[in-house]
């Protein structure tokens, strides 16, 4: 009975299974048969009947498209060379001289003073064949030595034709000829999302190349900023990896041409974490024009003050913005080319030239192409209709004139005000600090970043318009002794006297 029954249950089972074979197989026949089926753009199948069935798609394979990088690579990094800066640093062995000593033995403490070099590294890029070289002014901020590293191994001397801290870029030139040179590339025709090669120097590791894409554009990140300087940020952000020596370096596309100088990173180390950024190659080539032909930026100026359109801007003017782009005038100066153009408080900026503005990063950058008498077309929204007018650009001094670089640039110094603690510290009750020292006069003179001016020409000084003042009056003047008499006093108690040569 039992065997009986087993057979019964077995044959059961066997009949199933044939079955089901059977009806996968047939159903895979049917689903599989041109003449039983037409397939439809939503995703259903018909049978002669006209009825839809479900049916599941075979997945359709597209050859990846390769991406070579290789000539892109292999061009730009001929083109980017090795900047070594020397700054050499004189420090005291004894802060203050001792009256026995200088009985006993005749000498004072500053007679121990030994130059200590700092050496700092970078990168930058050849654009001349004749020897000019772009960098970031960073690299060679409070420089006495540059020495410049080619890929072939040829070292050479740089000297500094000029720099711009608003951009933070730098034009060097060394005496050389038949350079390989990396042309220049259209910033403007970068997309989000394509590819990007950065080749510099970091950590003393030469012709280094890394790839990434651009991770978006005209980004600013508040690093140039400072009392003395707007800054001017509207930085191409990129993943590709850029450490410390890839500064001045070059952002190449893919066919090997100059978009952007690298310039930051993002990080709370110091090293690569993810995002790099680069001053595109826009502003780049306006900027190292000018210095090469004047010395000094030739910078345009709208006259407005302006605000990015977000949240926390229509909630504090209980206003709704319709559009969520562009650039809102929070106010318009005298005299200015803003205001000769019509352009009021209130207006919203959305092209210049027919380049649209997104942000303030978009219009200090598309402003920063242009020359002081320069006109160009604004579009701009007022009470939500649409308007266009012809700005002519001003320089900061509200003229079109071009200037050279026999302005305070020449001293080679910012400045900026000092803390209350300090000067209580120092019981001093006016002065300007000096926040910075580059190629210039004030370095020539032996005055050292810090150094608190007090007094020039006798005059006390309390602002940085105080020490243009009686520099414009000493060039202006018909005198031949063109001299800044200098009075201050450093953070440690030590007090300078300089002269300062403003003759040319």
């Amino acid at each position: 009975m039992i065997m009986k029954k087993f057979g019964k249950n077995l044959f059961g089972i066997l009949l199933i299974a044939a079955i089901s074979s059977g009806t996968t197989i047939a159903t895979y026949k049917w689903l599989n048969t041109p003449s039983q089926s037409s397939v439809f753009g939503d995703g259903t199948k018909t049978d002669e009947s006209g009825y839809a069935k479900p049916v599941a798609f075979s997945p359709t394979t597209t050859q990846a498209i390769e991406t070579d990088f290789t000539q892109a690579a292999e061009s730009a990094v001929n083109g980017v060379v090795h900047i070594k800066s020397t700054q050499n640093v004189s420090i005291n062995n004894r802060q203050s001289s001792d009256p026995i000593f200088e009985y006993l033995f005749g000498f004072r403490g500053n007679e121990y003073a030994q130059p200590q070099p700092r050496v700092g590294m970078g990168s930058g890029v050849i654009i001349s064949t004749d020897g000019y070289i772009v960098t970031n002014n960073h690299v060679i901020d409070e420089s006495d030595e540059l020495e410049v590293t080619l890929n072939d191994n040829r070292r050479f001397n740089a000297k500094v034709i000029g720099t711009d801290p608003a951009t933070d870029l730098a034009l060097l030139k060394i005496e050389a000829e038949d350079l390989p040179i990396i042309k220049f590339g259209d910033s403007d025709k970068l997309k989000v999302g394509e590819w990007v090669l950065a080749v510099g120097n970091p950590f003393q590791l030469n012709s280094t190349v890394t790839a990434g894409i651009v991770s978006a554009k005209a980004r600013s990140i508040g690093i140039l900023a400072n009392p003395q300087n707007a800054g001017i940020e509207a930085f191409i952000q990129t993943d590709a990896a850029v450490n410390p020596g890839n500064s001045g370096g070059a952002l190449v596309n893919t066919s090997g041409e100059l978009v952007g100088i690298n310039t930051a990173i993002y990080s709370k180390t110091g090293e690569y974490v993810g995002y790099s950024f680069a001053i595109p190659s826009s502003i780049v080539s306006k900027v190292i024009t000018d210095l090469k032909q004047y010395g000094t930026v030739q910078r345009a100026v709208l006259g407005i003050g302006i605000r990015d359109i977000s949240p926390e801007l229509e909630k504090e003017l209980n206003i709704d913005f319709d559009e969520k782009e562009g650039v809102y005038v929070a106010s318009v100066s005298e005299r200015s080319g803003a205001m000769e153009a019509g352009i009021e408080k209130g207006d919203i900026i959305t092209s210049i030239n027919g380049s649209k503005v997104k942000n303030m990063a978009n219009l200090m950058e598309q402003v920063s192409r242009y020359r002081p008498g320069d006109k160009i077309k604004i579009s701009y929204i007022r009470n939500k209709k649409e308007y266009q007018t012809s700005v002519t650009l001003k320089n900061y001094k509200g003229d079109t004139a071009i200037t050279h670089a026999t302005g305070m640039e020449t001293l080679g110094a910012a400045f900026k005000e000092i803390k209350p603690d300090l000067k209580k510290t120092l019981s001093i009750r006016n002065g300007v600090q000096v926040d910075g020292i580059t190629k210039g006069k004030f370095k020539d003179a032996g005055i050292r970043d810090g150094f608190i001016i007090l007094r020039i020409n006798d005059a006390p000084i309390s602002s940085v318009n105080d020490i243009e003042k009686i520099f414009n009056n000493i060039v202006k003047s018909n005198s031949q002794e063109k001299v800044m008499f200098i009075v201050g006093i450093y953070p440690n108690g030590k007090t300078g006297y300089y002269a300062v040569d403003l003759s040319e």
